[in-house]
């Protein structure tokens, strides 16, 4: 083959590679979007929810603990003396509820500081490849539908010749080979 000829065997390949390019795109963005809205609902169950069930749980819990500290108080007071483990106990088992509750009321006061810091890079990220699905892939999806059509043109003003057919040589009277 001489080196100024494409060798063109099947323009349907190109097709075929467009077709995975498009499917590939929508697939794609429905990931994105839903690494997005996850991303969003994140922060809002950590802003909100957790922050909020947090905040409600301590204070259910300080209530708790001021309730066994009377109840503690009052057992000292009376005469039953035998009760007043119970009541310690049941006081240090509030503290230790309302410390947790505190803890974790910390702990999601502290992701919620950090968390813009480290999801927006990632968050970024997809926004870069959004860009890429969105702007760069369509002009390659466009480019493979002109270079099809280039190569199907190319293809048939090359065609080589082929034989007479049949029928022509019956009509000029020549024996078919």
């Amino acid at each position: 083959m001489a080196a100024n000829q494409a060798n063109v065997t099947s323009v349907d390949a190109l097709d075929a590679f467009r077709s995975s390019l498009i499917i590939f795109q929508g697939k794609a963005r429905r990931a994105l979007d839903d690494a997005t809205d996850e991303l969003r609902r994140t922060r809002m169950w950590l802003q909100h929810e957790q922050r909020t069930r947090w905040e409600n749980e301590l204070k259910k819990r300080c209530r708790t603990l001021a309730a066994a500290e009377q109840e503690l108080v009052s057992a000292k007071l009376s005469s039953l003396r035998d009760n007043i483990t119970f009541q310690q106990n049941a006081v240090r088992k509030a503290m230790a509820a309302v410390a947790e509750a505190e803890e974790k009321l910390h702990m999601i006061r502290k992701w919620n500081q950090n968390f813009d810091a480290i999801a927006d890079p990632m968050a970024k990220r997809l926004e870069g490849l959004r860009q890429f699905l969105d702007f760069n892939l369509p002009k390659g999806i466009t480019y493979l539908v002109h270079a099809a059509q280039t190569l199907e043109a190319y293809a048939d003003v090359h065609e080589p010749k082929s034989a007479p057919s049949d029928a022509t040589a019956a009509d000029s009277g020549n024996p078919p080979a």
